[in-house]
């Protein structure tokens, strides 16, 4: 927090710390902020490879996300995301939904879904992929 504190002007991380803490924000408005500003500074100009994203080799407790990456000769940015719900444990349990704060509107779907739905909203908001 020193180095975000530093760029911000303040002399200590304590300001920083409690804007991290109790802001309240909302994910999807961040998304679309990042994405605003990673395409205007990244350009337009897209790609993307087939890569095998199973990191561990076997089955293990893991946290996985899909994501959409902005990515240009003039760098790289994350523009999107999707949490990957299991299907027998998380999509079926509305009591660890619930304990999770996770919304009801979210369902169990294979990684090609959500990709699909992040790449039409991104195209919506008028990012040009060509």
């Amino acid at each position: 927090m020193w180095i975000r504190a530093e760029r911000a002007g303040h002399v200590r991380p304590g300001p920083m710390r409690r804007l991290l803490r109790h802001a309240r924000r909302d994910p999807d408005a961040v998304r679309d902020d990042i994405r605003i500003h990673a395409v205007e500074h990244l350009g337009t100009e897209t790609g993307v490879q087939q890569q095998y994203t199973g990191v561990a080799g076997h089955i293990e407790n893991a946290r996985v996300g899909v994501f959409l990456a902005c990515a240009t000769s003039g760098g790289r940015a994350l523009i999107d995301r999707r949490l990957d719900l299991p299907e027998h444990s998380w999509c079926t349990g509305p009591e660890r939904r619930r304990a999770a704060g996770m919304s009801e509107t979210v369902r169990f779907a294979t990684e090609p879904r959500p990709a699909r739905e992040m790449i039409a909203v991104a195209l919506d908001a008028g990012v040009e992929a060509p």
